[in-house]
């Protein structure tokens, strides 16, 4: 039985969701979008959701991008994963 590389689960180029998470502060969300529009060019405000946690600590900002590549978006996940206000990828 073959195996079923990542390029055959996700068919480019596609709209992709990246969840960022951070600290609930007007830094992390500039932040983490400057990081990513560095990889991805300009994001419309309205290609960007954010939800706060329950105590109102943490925010959580959803990015649909248009994805090229699987390539592309291993360098926005190191992109991201490198920035210090960034606390967690999915």
């Amino acid at each position: 039985m073959g195996t079923v590389s990542e390029e055959t689960i996700l068919k480019f180029p596609c709209q992709f969701p990246i969840k960022i998470m951070g600290r609930a502060n007007n830094k992390f969300r500039s932040s983490a979008i400057e990081t990513l529009e560095a990889c991805v060019g300009k994001i419309a405000e309205d290609d960007i959701t954010s939800s706060l946690s329950n105590k109102g600590k943490f925010t959580a900002l959803t990015v649909t991008i248009e994805a090229s590549s699987k390539r592309q978006l291993d360098d926005i996940y190191k992109a991201l994963s490198a920035n210090p206000d960034v606390l967690f990828l999915l």
